[in-house]
Parts: structure tokens; sequence; C-alpha cells
């Protein structure tokens, strides 16, 4: 029997059937919401047998499907959302990727804040108009193109990167030191994508979800770490999940020839950041990201997983992490020992014998510690438990972060006379707590703080202290009401 051919009338119609599917696919509306509202269960869908099975790793994991792809076929290509933006901060909702180039698809161009505030080239930061020059982003760093051009480009689908991811597009000329990494990348970082619940209460409960990786795109394995291993520390106890993402994934992923796209990515750029106007005033990065609305208990989350991993199977866990010692800490952080940037050794004596002559006669709990001498555990507890941190401009009040803020918390700083810098009066005032600044024999605060200087003698070894003003100071701030800490 001959095979059986589609009469005219057939042909018609399903000629008729394919030219209708291209156009309601091509018309069906965009999507302009976050990726969250893509994954929100439909009201009308009623679930049923979801207690059928007990709530095992089997039942939950081993019928799963892989991560699939975003999908778009013959339809638009999803908008990229930016949810928040300041200079060098910016978080994105369906930010794509494709050989090694960050794309923003929008058919509203004129919206995009202009690249050279959201990313870099991410080469070494020097001073200089030619240096300058050459970290202004290019079309190979980032580019906004529209959904027409995304289709030709991407094709039907992008391979995604599911959940919060944190990208990093800094060199490692700052992230090997643990104040940059700290209190200004990862405080950046935190406070930006805090302002997405701005409602963080005191004891530091967020609504967010845990980022699940952490991207370098400019640094490989071996440069992120400090060397007193506190970086790492930090970031493992803060999010214990968290993966990590370096260069050479960056580059393999470049090398697929295939897009992938972040289902909500923040972005951080310390050049980038540079152009901002907070920056500008605090010469801190993280600066620009206080623009953004945020909660005053934003870093209690942070410092709750950071303190309470640092004091398990500790009987003062509870204490360190939630409360207030009843008995005032005063901690001094000595330099006496580094050969750079230390006080005359006969202030430092009297210093310490006029904190001790507190600790007699007021029953205030004095410690006189060097931070390397220390395992990375004690430090984060005693951090913790300090009231009244002090000691020369150095990498040790980077354990400030640590402290509870309470009316009473105070950072105090000795400087050579004349000199000054930013980074932890800022940083204190950031975590809502109050800091002086010492030149020998008189100190200043907010608001009257000199300008940044680094004066000849400032990294030296012949600081000056009047210890019996830093004794009557402490005296000062550990009367005031003790009912406002509570």
């Amino acid at each position: 029997m001959p095979p059986l051919s589609p009469t005219s009338r057939e042909i018609c119609l399903l000629a008729a059937l394919f030219v209708g599917l291209l156009y309601f696919s091509a018309t069906f509306p965009r999507h302009k919401g976050a990726v969250t509202d893509l994954l929100r269960p439909s009201p009308h869908v009623v679930e049923q047998g979801l207690d059928s099975l007990p709530l095992t790793l089997e039942t939950q994991y081993t019928l799963q499907s892989l991560n699939s792809p975003l999908r778009w076929g013959l339809g638009q290509v999803p908008e990229t959302k930016i949810v928040a933006h300041v200079p060098g901060w910016t978080i994105f909702d369906r930010l794509y990727v494709l050989n090694g180039t960050v794309y923003i698809v929008s058919d509203t161009p004129e919206e995009v804040p202009d690249r050279r505030y959201m990313i870099s080239t991410g080469v070494f930061i020097e001073n200089g108009p030619e240096a300058e020059a050459r970290r202004v982003p290019t079309d190979k760093d980032m580019r906004v193109i529209s959904t027409e051009e995304a289709h030709r480009m991407f094709g039907l689908e992008a391979e995604r990167l599911d959940g919060v991811t944190w990208l990093a597009n800094d060199p490692k000329q700052f992230i090997t030191h643990y104040y940059h990494w700290s209190a200004e990348l990862f405080f950046g970082f935190w406070r930006t994508y805090s302002s997405l619940d701005p409602t963080i209460p005191p004891t530091g409960e967020t609504s967010l979800p845990a980022p699940r990786r952490f991207i370098f795109s400019h640094i490989d394995a071996a440069n992120w770490r400090d060397y007193a291993a506190m970086n790492q520390w930090v970031l493992r106890s803060a999010f214990p999940s968290i993966s990590t993402e370096f260069m050479d994934d960056w580059k393999e992923r470049a090398a697929l020839g295939r897009a992938f796209v972040l289902d909500r990515v923040v972005l951080a750029d310390r050049a980038a950041a540079m152009n901002g106007e907070m920056f500008l005033r605090t010469q801190r990065t993280a600066a620009n990201a206080f623009s953004l609305p945020g909660s005053v208990n934003w870093w209690t989350t942070i410092r709750n997983n950071v303190v309470g991993f640092s004091t398990l199977g500790e009987d003062t866990g509870a204490m360190s992490v939630g409360g207030v010692p009843t008995r005032p800490v005063i901690t001094y952080i000595s330099r006496q020992g580094w050969n750079r940037r230390m006080l005359i050794q006969e202030d430092h004596e009297r210093l310490v014998q006029e904190l001790y002559k507190l600790r007699d006669t007021y029953g205030y709990e004095v410690n006189i510690v060097e931070m390397d001498k220390l395992t990375r555990a004690e430090q984060f507890r005693l951090a913790a438990r300090t009231t009244i941190m002090m000691g020369v401009h150095g990498n040790g009040l980077t354990a400030l972060l640590w402290m509870r803020p309470t009316p009473r918390s105070t950072v105090m700083e000795f400087f050579y006379p004349g000199g000054f810098a930013h980074d932890y009066e800022y940083t204190t005032r950031a975590l809502g707590m109050v800091h002086y600044g010492f030149w020998g024999d008189r100190y200043f605060t907010r608001p009257d703080v000199p300008p940044v200087a680094y004066p000849e003698g400032f990294q030296g070894n012949s600081i000056p202290i009047d210890g019996a003003l830093v004794a009557e100071l402490c005296h000062e701030r550990l009367t005031l009401s003790e009912e406002a800490d509570d």
C-alpha cells in the first residue's frame, strides 16, 4: 500500500499552528521580578502526601534532578535586575557570564549605572592618571546588551549558578591582609547583602540565605589567606557551607563557551568603590555600602557566628555572643614585640601600671596581650568580652570587629603626634561604638578628628602616650550609666 501523503489543507493547518506558536512565544510577557518570585509556589496548588515519607537525607536528595538551566527557548531572555547599587557594591538578579565577560541584559540601558561604578579591570591599584586609566572597565569586563542581542549570543538557555553568589573582582593586593579582608571586603559584602533584610533584630537572626559560593575572579587559591590565618577562620565560621572559586575556575567556565547565569550575585570591586563619595570622605571602600538601608544590628549576624564558633564548648560562650559582662574588661593590645609602630618603652610601662591601678581600685578586668601570642580562638573570645580596647594603630585592632557594641564600648587608638588614619576610627563608628585617637597627652574623637596624615615617625618605635590620661578616660567611659547597656 503506497504511503499516505498530507493533503494541502493539512499542510496549511500545520503551517498556521507553527506561526502561531512562534508569535505567542516571542510576545509572552517578560518577567522582571526577583529570582525568588520564580521559585514561589502557586497558591492554588494543593500539595498532597508531603507527610507520607519521613524526612531523611535520602528522601530529600536522592529523587532530586540535577540543576536545570534557565531556559527561554524561542522567547525573550529574562532581563537582569539591579536589586541594589552603590559605587563598588551591586546586587544583581540574573547576571550573565559568557567567555569571562559579565553581561547585564536590559532593554532599558539608560537605567543601568555607569559600569565604572560597578566593575574595573581588576588590576593592582596604584596612583597616577595612567594607573587610573588601566582600571577603567572595557567590553571585556562588562557589557550591557538588549534581550534581542542576548538571544543571539546566548542561544536558548544559560547554565544556572543557583542561590546567592559573592563575586570579588579585586586583585590580591589587599585581600591577604586581615583588616582589609574582614573590615573592608567582608564588611562591605555583608553590609550590602544585609540591606535586603533591614529588620535584623538584636539576636542577629535573618531571613537571608547564606551565600553558596565566593568567587575571586582575579586571584588564585594560594593568595587569599593572611599570614595569621584569620581570613579563613572568619569565612569558615561565618558561613560553614560556603564554597570558594578562584581565577582558574573562572577561566575554566570561560573556556566552555557557554552562557552562565547567576541567580543572585553581590558584586564587589574595590577600584569601582573608590569612585564613591563616602570613600572619598573616609578612604574606606565599605563606607559606600552604608548608603543602603539596613538594620542597626546588621553585623550581629556575622559576629554571633564567628564568636559562637570560637566559644564552642566554653561556659562563657553564651555571654560572649549575647551578653554584657558585669565586670568591665579592658584589653590593651601591645605591639612592643613587633619592632614597628611601638610605644616609647617607658610610656608603655607607665600605661600598664595605670591600667593595673584601675584593676586594683575598681575591680576592672585588665588584659595586656600580644595578639600573635594567642590562639585564634583566644583572640576572638577575648575581643568578644572586651568593653574597652586600645593599642597603637595596627592590625591587632581589627579585633574590635568582635566586640559587642554597647554605650560603653570604646576603642582607643594611639598615633604618633600629627598622624591619623581612618581605618579603625571609621570601623568603630560603623559598628555603633566610640573611638578616641591619642597624640601623647591629648585625645580627640568625632567630629573633631584631624585630617589623614602619615608624618615621619608614624611607623616608628617612639610613639608617646600619657598612661594616666588613658586610664582617666577609661574610668570615665566605664562609669556611664550601666542601665544603658541593658
